[in-house]
């Protein structure tokens, strides 16, 4: 008996599996004749039925008897495509696909994966329910973005696995496999806030995009925001937006010690998003003071972030940051550790934070490595600083320069006494 009720609870799942792609099915095409729909939801939830009564055969019969049913079952389809294609000259063939699924789908849940039938159904029905939004993607995607798409695939799906991975060199620091997964990381990151912004577009303003744009790079954000500075009626909405992209900097820190070694994300979490707090209300305040926020109908000031030399060269940057980190902790201890800190957050916070993360793993004291992340941002921090000052003017200085001092120093305060 229990034998039996389990079937019983296959074929339900069975069922519902083909209802459920069948109903999606129907809604899209709720405006067809009756007359001129190849299948329907009645037609889904049988072929779902089928699916599992062909898998209960071959545990019978053998496989032989389930692959002549599948068969029999996929050259209906295909006659049926041919008549549509005949009648109304419908090149479309998703729904047909969907049936063969539904049947394969069917027959997992007869083979005691009903779980996993299940599952697949919501993928195949919520897939089939993006037609719209995947069709609208597709044609605002230039070469360009499918270029760059399909770069950061190969550097991910095609180089990373064909890495070995293990330590070469002086400490066994040059790990070809970690180095090559965290410039993947860096490069989806950029690439990730690069799609939203083409996505959403530049309606929700400065602020959005200065936001967004810090993922990528919030040093190249606070530059291109201090040349707007001509116009003196953005100046509080350009101290909104360089806050702003300050403050991002501290989350996406976060991110990667806890993509990397997420052990040092206690003592940090405290004393980042102090920092972050600080600059944020400091933003508010002047996202307040703006008033209405200036459309801008341009594009938004950013390109696309993944090109492979800028990629090759975050690597080259990579290596040799990790060797500068683990040659400063053997031949001057930890204070090489936050000399080296200081100097690479100058350029870049992205890759110390990284290489300290990594270094943690293998010897590096976490709390070291936790206060040498921090320098790092701190001497990034001051560098944006000295170009708002340098670029854009007095005016953008006195405005962001108190706020960026007084979280720094919150958060070193905060950092001190955990």
């Amino acid at each position: 008996m229990p034998d039996a009720l389990q079937i019983l609870l296959n074929f339900a799942s069975a069922l519902a599996a083909g209802l459920l792609i069948g109903a999606e099915r129907g809604w899209q095409e709720r405006n067809e004749n009756d007359n001129h729909l190849a299948a329907g939801i009645r037609t889904f939830g049988l072929t779902g039925i089928l699916g599992g009564f062909a898998m209960l055969l071959a545990e019978q019969f053998g496989v032989i008897a389930w692959a002549v049913i599948f068969i029999g079952f996929a050259a209906l389809v295909l006659t049926s495509y041919v008549g549509d294609l005949l009648q109304r000259h419908s090149l479309g063939m998703t729904s047909e696909v969907a049936l063969l699924i539904t049947f394969l789908l069917g027959s997992l849940a007869l083979a005691d994966q009903a779980a996993l039938a299940a599952a697949g159904a919501v993928a195949v029905a919520l897939l089939l329910s993006l037609k719209r939004a995947m069709h609208s993607a597709l044609l605002r995607l230039n070469e360009d973005e499918l270029i760059g798409a399909l770069k950061l695939l190969f550097i991910s799906l095609v180089l990373l696995p064909a890495l070995p991975n293990q330590g070469y060199g002086p400490w066994g620091v040059f790990n070809p496999y970690v180095i090559w997964w965290l410039v993947v990381l860096i490069a989806g990151i950029g690439f990730a806030a690069y799609v939203a912004i083409r996505l959403l577009g530049t309606r929700h303003g400065l602020l959005f995009t200065a936001v967004i744009g810090s993922i990528v790079s919030s040093t190249a954000m606070t530059v291109t925001l201090s040349r707007l500075r001509g116009n003196r009626s953005l100046h509080a909405m350009l101290a909104c937006g360089l806050l702003a992209t300050s403050a991002v900097m501290f989350p996406r820190v976060l991110l990667e010690v806890g993509l990397v070694n997420p052990t040092l994300l206690a003592p940090l979490v405290t004393p980042l998003l102090v920092t972050t707090l600080v600059y944020s209300l400091g933003a508010l305040i002047f996202y307040r003071l703006a008033g209405k926020e200036p459309e801008d109908g341009g594009e938004p000031p950013l390109k696309n972030p993944f090109e492979l030399a800028p990629a090759l060269r975050f690597a080259a940057l990579l290596v040799f940051i990790l060797f500068l980190v683990e040659a400063g902790r053997h031949w001057m201890g930890d204070s090489g550790v936050y000399l080296v800190s200081l100097l690479s957050g100058l350029a870049d916070v992205d890759a110390i934070t990284l290489s300290l993360a990594r270094s943690a793993q293998s010897g590096l004291d976490h709390q070291v490595a936790v206060q040498a992340i921090f320098l790092a941002a701190l001497s990034n921090s001051l560098v944006k600083a000295g170009l708002i000052a340098l670029i854009g003017g007095r005016d953008l200085a006195v405005r962001t320069l108190p706020v960026i001092v007084g979280g720094l120093a919150a958060g070193a305060v905060t950092l001190l006494m955990l």
